[in-house]
């Protein structure tokens, strides 16, 4: 029997008749389920990328934490295999909480680390994220004002009372907030006033390429006009060449951060100086 002729006897459950689309819910369900298993046993790390100053682009402004899952085999599993179906889950939640736990132990562990770490806003009222933000700062205060919060656009307009409310709060901590992705068209102007972001993302789609996309030109120089109108910090995500490096450093981006200054690793340069430090 052929393998075009064997998906005529896959057992299909209702809903999924077509079997491409069953394979693919199966994959992802599969992947679900590892991650899952991943998050009970906090088999994660840490994965950090370097924020650079633009103008400066050998001091690093701070890093971005981002948290990676494996398998039972040690095997790295990428988040965009399943970011979006735990975004709405408690499986999110833990998955904030697991992150925040690494990055506010990161922070204790290098005094000079200053660390921006996602969340949902999803997250705001869920007691072991609080419970773990709260231990954090009482083991160790100077936390508090080398931590950034990112949230994304979409996240922070589901809520935005609530947003708005616990960022106040956080920040008379110390704890700086990022509005990632912005521009990506969910943020409503009247909202951005009252949000009080210390620090703007802009998205990465605006930011490949850019330097030869006049589209793309106009959009960003106008995103960060607004940036500066408010007060906040500019960090433009995906730099991946120099000609786009050059271009955003006219527009007078504050800080870049992408593959072409260092991709996310999980062995970052303090752990190899503690290293030789105890050796």
């Amino acid at each position: 029997m052929s393998r075009r002729e064997n998906w005529k006897y896959i057992d299909v459950p209702p809903g999924h008749e077509n079997p491409l689309s069953y394979a693919i819910h199966s994959r992802d369900r599969s992947i679900m389920d590892v991650v899952e298993e991943a998050l009970i046993h906090k088999q994660v790390i840490l994965a950090y990328q370097p924020v650079v100053q633009a103008l400066r682009p050998e001091r690093i402004a701070f890093y971005e934490g981002l948290l990676r899952v494996r398998d039972e085999t040690g095997r790295i599993i990428p988040a965009k295999d399943f970011i979006t179906q735990i975004e709405e889950t408690e499986t999110g939640r833990i998955m904030d909480c697991l992150a925040l736990e690494h990055g506010l132990k990161a922070l204790a562990r290098v005094p000079y680390l200053r660390l921006s770490l996602n969340m949902s806003a999803r997250s705001i009222g869920y007691d072991r994220w609080m419970r773990t933000l709260k231990q954090g700062l009482q083991r160790d205060p100077t936390v508090a004002e080398r931590l950034i919060l990112e949230i994304t656009e979409r996240s922070a307009m589901l809520v935005p009372e609530l947003v708005t409310s616990f960022m106040e709060r956080l920040q008379r901590k110390g704890i700086s907030f990022a509005l990632d992705d912005f521009g990506a068209g969910f943020t409503s102007f009247r909202y951005l006033k009252q949000f009080m972001f210390d620090i703007v993302k802009i998205d990465g789609q605006f930011i490949r390429g850019i330097h030869k996309d006049a589209d793309n030109q106009v959009l960003t120089k106008a995103l960060v006009a607004i940036a500066q109108q408010f007060d906040m910090f500019t960090v433009a995500e995906f730099v991946e060449s120099d000609e786009d490096a050059q271009y955003l450093r006219t527009l007078g981006v504050d800080c870049l951060q992408g593959y072409y200054y260092g991709a996310p690793t999980v062995h970052p340069a303090w752990e190899s100086e503690s290293v030789r430090k105890s050796a």
